[in-house]
């Protein structure tokens, strides 16, 4: 072993166990490794940042942007009102989920599939009160696995069938994966259905906003439009609609007569309707009823980038310019430019339209306005801002758009027309260009520390390749097989691909395993196969970090996962992997004969 060599595995040895002690935010780690790379001199300093270049970095950002679009566009809320009430406990939701990313990922790339489907994984974690932690993890692994089922499920496939045509003559074809690949997924689901236990409950120390300021339901006004879907409908179909999460309190008709309405009472266009529930519930049944917030008519931004517009939440303090005056008293819209949404009353039932609710100290209200001048206005009004919260009433997209391009891009990526990170950087640039999502929440969905580790780490683990450190290892396994069974050495090699693939990447790991296994295989006197077959799968089935697949840092932020996490889970699913596919690809790929 030469210097460059043993400084480049302790590198990579410390920086792994930085990673396992958690003390450090998983980002810094990975810098200070870099750092340590490239004074050892095995990382050039003209290369240490370009990994920050690198297509992974890319698909990952990309990938997030495109999976918050599809998430704001509505369309989840219409899946989920189909299956939602069949999937009630945590374990329903796992399998359904991990059975559907799953077999998806069999026919379009893994992490194409992962990011179209966490957003409903979201939704419905909300929605049941199931911490997303353990369902994204679940989700991830599930794609990894359904890749390796047919010849287009994952990069190493594509990469282990070249091989075979070079060493061979004949390339693996679409389906030669498919009697091992689909086991070891039929296992790897059931695992997964019933081992999520074994993560962590979301990590969030401290009570929510709601819970802080003892914030309750909120009023808002809405008006029904002529289109509305509920125009002829009653009271009781629309709180149906809301799924019970919204209560109309009153119904405004011809500006004189009001009504508390019973759950038959028809709802007709041109009522205002004063509608009580949480912001999300407010946001979800204005949106599915093509109902109008109040003064939306007259909502700012409309002349200006909508990426500037939102709401903010406050509380109405005692020295407020608000107190014992109404929006309209005050206009508000004339002169400072917001709308009043929402309002929140401790104790006490708003029964008045918005313009003529009279504020009191203590009243919790949403403003819709310039963000940038927000802060400002607020104090003017002597309003104290809340925490920021993910906040979307008055700013509701329902659209196809973001799921057709998505679609288009996963059909771009399975053709091999392009790219699959050009395919999801495009993705991401048209729903930017469509307005499907604003600028400052595509900057928002973006987990920045990840793609910070992901740029850090590329040249580290880089380096156990160009210091020879593969080579190394590769000669190391020749040694140990030798002296072990057939289905040892076939072990042996699977487990070296998992093992390996968190430092080069499943591609690169292929590239380097493929051609050391097919010799192997030679030396040994054994079909090359086989080999390959198990130099596919370790590559593909890397759960026990995050940074081997594109599909495991995905999940990182959103589930709040620390590196350590993956091994909880990771482990188990990994010997399942080596216990189900390592007779099975004896059995179906002989070593010895034809």
């Amino acid at each position: 072993m030469t210097l460059d060599q043993a400084l480049a595995f302790a590198i990579v040895i410390a920086m792994m166990g930085l990673f396992v002690w958690g003390r450090l935010r998983y980002d810094v780690v990975a810098m200070i490794a870099l750092l340590a790379a490239v004074a050892a001199g095995v990382v050039p300093a003209d290369r240490a940042f370009a990994g920050f270049g690198d297509d992974i970095v890319i698909i990952v950002a990309s990938a997030l942007v495109v999976s918050a679009a599809v998430g704001r566009s509505g369309m989840i809320e219409l899946v989920l009102r189909r299956v939602g009430p069949y999937l009630k406990t945590t374990g329903q939701q796992v399998f359904a989920l991990v059975a559907a990313v799953t077999l998806m990922s069999a026919i379009v790339k893994n992490i194409a599939a992962l990011a179209m489907l966490m957003p409903v994984a979201f939704h419905l974690a909300r929605r049941t009160d199931t911490s997303p932690s353990y369902l994204l993890m679940p989700m991830a692994f599930g794609s990894l696995i359904g890749g390796i089922m047919t010849l287009v499920g994952t990069s190493p496939n594509v990469i282990v069938s070249r091989v075979r045509a070079e060493t061979m003559g004949e390339p693996f074809r679409m389906f030669d994966f498919t009697p091992v690949g689909a086991s070891i997924a039929v296992a790897g689901v059931i695992f997964l259905t019933v081992g999520y236990r074994l993560l962590p409950a979301a990590r969030k120390g401290t009570a929510s906003i709601e819970a802080a300021f003892n914030i309750e339901d909120y009023t808002t006004e809405a008006s029904v439009p002529p289109d509305s879907s509920i125009v002829g409908k009653t009271v009781g179909d629309l709180e149906k609609l809301a799924e019970g999460e919204v209560e109309v309190t009153r119904i405004i008709r011809g500006h004189l007569r009001r009504f508390s309405p019973s759950v038959r009472r028809i709802i007709e266009a041109g009522d205002i309707l004063l509608l009580e529930g949480e912001p999300a519930a407010l946001e979800r049944v204005v949106a599915r009823a093509k109902l109008k917030l109040a003064r939306e008519d007259a909502a700012p931004g409309k002349a200006e980038a909508s990426d500037e517009i939102g709401v903010m939440e406050a509380v109405v303090t005692g020295d407020s310019l608000l107190i014992d005056r109404t929006p309209l008293d005050l206009r508000l819209y004339e002169r400072f430019q917001i709308n009043v949404l929402a309002v929140s009353r401790r104790g006490e039932r708003i029964k008045h339209q918005m313009r003529a609710v009279q504020f009191r100290a203590g009243d919790v209200v949403v403003l819709q306005g310039n963000l940038k001048f927000m802060p400002e206005i607020l104090g003017e009004l002597g309003c104290l801002p809340l925490a920021e919260r993910e906040l979307r009433l008055g700013a509701s997209r329902r659209s196809l758009l973001p799921v057709v391009i998505l679609g288009a891009a996963m059909v771009l990526m399975a053709l091999n027309i392009v790219p699959v990170a050009v395919a999801f950087f495009g993705a991401a640039v048209a729903l930017l260009v469509t307005n499907a999502i604003s600028l400052k929440e595509a900057y928002g969905a973006i987990e920045w520390p990840i793609l910070v580790m992901f740029g850090a780490l590329i040249p580290v683990s880089d380096a156990i390749r160009t210091t020879g450190g593969t080579d190394l290892i590769a000669g190391w396994l020749s040694m140990a097989a030798e002296a072990m069974p057939p289905l040892g050495a076939l072990a042996l090699i699977l487990v070296a691909a998992m093992a390996v693939t968190p430092f080069l990447n499943n591609a690169a790991t292929v590239l380097v395993m493929a051609p050391i296994a097919a010799g192997f295989a030679s030396k040994l006197g054994y079909r090359p196969d086989p080999f390959l077959m198990a130099v596919a799968i370790g590559a593909a089935c890397d759960f026990l970090t995050p940074i081997g697949h594109q599909s495991n840092t995905l999940v990182m932020g959103p589930g709040g996962y620390r590196f350590g996490d993956y091994w909880r889970l990771g482990l188990p699913l990994s010997i399942i992997v080596v216990i189900v596919g390592v007779p099975l690809i004896a059995f179906f790929w002989p070593l010895v004969g034809r």
